[in-house]
């Protein structure tokens, strides 16, 4: 099981925190007050007969939230910082996430240095609360040794650990020891709810290895826009190939364009892919430049807001694995 701590709060009182701190002067909110609790009586979970209040939990993007949501049940209400088709490798921190961090029961992260911004946000909202690392356990993946290790700010980790859905099912169980420890009262629910999800992310792991276990493996190459992948390549033994590195603020370098543009004309590369979050532009010029055709969108980093085809976090993976096993089928190559 992973465990919770908070995270480390930076003594340095830079221009981020005071600009967000400042603002939430000006706007009246102070630590303990949570969104949409101005001139509310406290609710007492020891009032006769009361029910106990939910927990407020934020969660810092949507797949996150999805996960918590699915734990939780109707016992949370959960929130995202960076909402859906969003990239939080570029969010900007507003006061707004800073109320909603504030009036947290409990705050949870993905970790590995995907949020960048968290801690200076954390402590411009003045919550002291607990931090739920959910990646917390999982096997990390380091730099791929082709390059991708610049203009990224993860260092040499691969944050995108949510793309395994094994790594999904450890997320599960942190979640649910978190919410269990905040509550008590109501353990055995979280904990029959991350039960039976768990078994759903097992159900389409197993399905997913299935499916790319019928495809060659000289075959499993695959080009996306952004180096978000890993943890997928490393599960179902499939090659992925990107001009810029674990973050979307990372800058494509000609030499590896053209890399990539040789290597999907020599290797016959067919899955060529867009993402969700990312301008589509430098994968057009992939494409037109070797010759290949986009095959479609893979969702990354976020949950989509209105496409029905990642609307949940068993959405998104699910139409990941078919859209990256049709396009490396012989009978569904795209090129």
């Amino acid at each position: 099981m992973g465990s919770t701590h908070p995270l480390p709060v930076p003594a340095r009182r830079d221009a981020l925190r005071l600009a967000i701190g400042g603002a939430l002067l000006l706007a009246g909110c102070g630590p303990s007050a949570g969104p949409g609790t101005e001139g509310k009586a406290p609710a007492s979970a020891a009032t006769s007969g009361a029910v106990p209040p939910k927990l407020q939990v934020v969660a810092t993007f949507t797949i996150l939230a999805d996960l918590v949501a699915n734990v939780g049940g109707d016992r949370v209400e959960v929130q995202p910082l960076v909402g859906p088709d969003s990239d939080a490798h570029v969010f900007s921190p507003t006061p707004a996430a800073a109320r909603a961090i504030a009036g947290a029961s409990l705050v949870v992260v993905n970790g590995l240095g995907f949020e960048g911004w968290i801690d200076k946000l954390i402590a411009a909202s003045g919550y002291r609360g607990t931090v739920v690392v959910a990646s917390e356990g999982v096997d990390v993946l380091k730099a791929t040794p082709h390059g991708h290790a610049h203009g990224h700010d993860h260092g040499d980790v691969d944050p995108h650990a949510w793309q395994s859905l094994a790594n999904a099912r450890r997320y599960v169980q942190n979640i649910a020891t978190a919410l269990a420890a905040a509550d008590p009262a109501h353990a055995d629910g979280y904990h029959t709810r991350a039960a039976a999800y768990d078994a759903r992310l097992q159900a389409l792991d197993e399905r997913a290895r299935a499916r790319f276990a019928a495809i060659p493996a000289a075959e499993r190459r695959v080009i996306v826009g952004h180096d978000a992948f890993g943890y997928f390549a490393r599960a179902y033994a499939i090659d992925f190939h990107s001009p810029r590195g674990f973050s979307t603020n990372s800058e494509a370098s000609a030499r590896d364009v053209a890399r990539l543009v040789r290597q999907i004309r020599t290797q016959r590369i067919r899955a060529v892919f867009v993402e969700n979050i990312s301008d589509p532009r430098l994968v057009e010029q992939l494409a037109r430049e070797s010759g290949a055709r986009i095959g479609g969108t893979l969702f990354s980093d976020a949950l989509s807001a209105k496409d029905q085809r990642a609307l949940t976090y068993l959405d998104l993976m699910g139409h990941n694995v078919e859209e990256v096993a049709r396009a490396l089928s012989p009978a569904g190559a795209v090129n």
